[in-house]
């Protein structure tokens, strides 16, 4: 490792906010210590964290640089596998899985890597540095704080799927994951309690937005499947044309260590840790996991049932399609 000052060593810390002051980038960070991630998402991690001591005493803030430099000093571990998913469909379950496994590092939907991979859209006169900067938060987070990690698994949030070519760029090599469901079901779960893109103007700007949406007012049921529908076009984008590996919520959990224990670099002994996780609620894991896909779809209204047919089932049935197809006539 080259020679650092302490104001350059960053071993211990983690960035946990990276956004915009005066037209400069900067990074707030948090000591982590050697707490592993292992909470359903990253910031619930961060909330533990924030209650020391001593991260409600000091604080540590930067710019870009201060990441960049230390990405060159000591370069962390690079992905193992990249987690795209059209929300609700077991992607957290996925994730809680893998951080059962005492040497990775799991990074579920950290908000510092949504805020630089949707930087360009939200500030297109931004310089192309966005490659760089995102490989050097990638490498802050994949630091080895305890010695023996050797697995970084990053899991996105659900609209990163349109930012998915940058980070295969990025990284060619790495295994892409899309996770999927039945579009029916995803809706269900979205109407009672919408996530932050299922929610008009709520998430900023995503690649969910298209140059041919019109101002015509969509109902909620129709909005949120339009939604779902957009998300899974995307995911079949990416595993048609762009080596992604479609798995839908059915196949979960015994797909981790089955057809994805190449893509995932499992071995025998990760399959135990991974099974006792899988019983657990992923966002609740004081609680056991019940299965409620039959439960949803009978909930699902006439009309929820025929927003989904006209904007989500195509994408769907071809998901399915190609997932089902053998992989020698891929």
């Amino acid at each position: 490792m080259a020679r650092m000052t302490p104001e350059q060593d960053f071993h211990g810390w983690l960035p946990i906010r990276i956004w915009q002051a005066g037209g400069q980038w900067c990074v707030d960070w948090c000591w982590f210590g050697d707490q592993r991630l292992t909470l359903p998402f990253f910031r619930d991690d961060v909330e533990r964290a924030l209650r020391l001591p001593f991260n409600q005493a000091f604080r540590r803030q930067t710019g870009l640089d201060a990441l960049r430099q230390w990405h060159i000093a000591r370069p962390g571990l690079t992905p193992n596998a990249l987690i795209f998913h059209a929300s609700r469909c077991g992607s957290t379950l996925m994730a809680q899985m893998l951080a059962a496994l005492p040497d990775s590092i799991v990074l579920s939907e950290p908000p510092p890597l949504d805020s630089l991979l949707r930087a360009e859209r939200s500030d297109p006169s931004q310089p192309g540095q966005l490659q760089d900067h995102v490989a050097a938060l990638l490498s802050a987070y994949g630091q080895p704080r305890h010695g023996n990690e050797q697995r970084l698994f990053v899991k996105l949030d659900a609209w990163n799927l349109f930012e998915a070519l940058l980070l295969a760029a990025l990284y060619p090599q790495v295994p892409r994951i899309f996770l999927y469901r039945d579009p029916l079901e995803i809706a269900v779960s979205q109407l009672r309690q919408p996530g932050m893109h299922c929610v008009p103007g709520l998430l900023g700007a995503t690649g969910l937005d298209a140059s041919d949406d019109t101002q015509q007012s969509l109902t909620r049921s129709a909005y949120i499947s339009r939604v779902i529908g957009r998300m899974l076009e995307a995911g079949l984008e990416l595993c048609r044309r762009h080596g992604g590996i479609p798995i839908n919520y059915c196949e979960l959990p015994q797909v981790a260590w089955g057809r994805l224990a190449a893509a995932l670099e499992l071995n025998e002994t990760d399959i135990a840790p991974m099974q006792a996780a899988a019983q657990l609620d992923a966002k609740n894991p004081g609680m056991t996991f019940s299965a409620d896909s039959e439960q949803k779809r009978q909930a699902a209204s006439a009309e929820l049932q025929a927003d989904i047919a006209h904007w989500a089932s195509e994408p769907y049935a071809e998901l399915e399609k190609l997932r089902l197809e053998p992989m020698s006539t891929r």
